[in-house]
């Protein structure tokens, strides 16, 4: 039988996810008045909000930065109908390596901010 293998970022957003539902059924099952309980609510979602929108757009920021280095240092070598020489790969590995390290960066903190 095949396995699925998911991705960092589905991962992520699978923990994110638990993470709001079991926060909003704790604060409805928490003994405290509804009213308080549903300002609870409303205010936590908002935090949680503001927090992954912040992360999303960073997270996107950093993978469009890759794509534009690997896509420009790409452009280039083919523009000027070069062979890709060994300087040339090392150019290339190394914007990837960059991009690599940048969206492990990111990861990293998403998962810390989201515990």
């Amino acid at each position: 039988m095949a396995q699925k293998e998911s991705s960092p970022m589905a991962d992520a957003l699978k923990l994110v996810g638990g993470g709001i539902v079991g926060a909003g059924l704790a604060l409805l099952l928490a003994p405290q008045p509804g009213k308080k309980t549903r300002k609870d609510i409303v205010r936590y979602a908002k935090t949680v909000g503001g927090k992954t929108n912040e992360a999303v757009y960073e997270f996107a920021e950093s993978i469009e930065d890759f794509v534009d280095t690997v896509g420009t240092k790409a452009a280039g070598i083919l523009h000027n109908g070069q062979e890709l020489t060994q300087e040339a790969k090392k150019e290339l590995l190394s914007a990837i390596e960059k991009g690599q390290e940048k969206l492990e960066k990111q990861k990293s903190r998403l998962v810390h901010m989201i515990g």
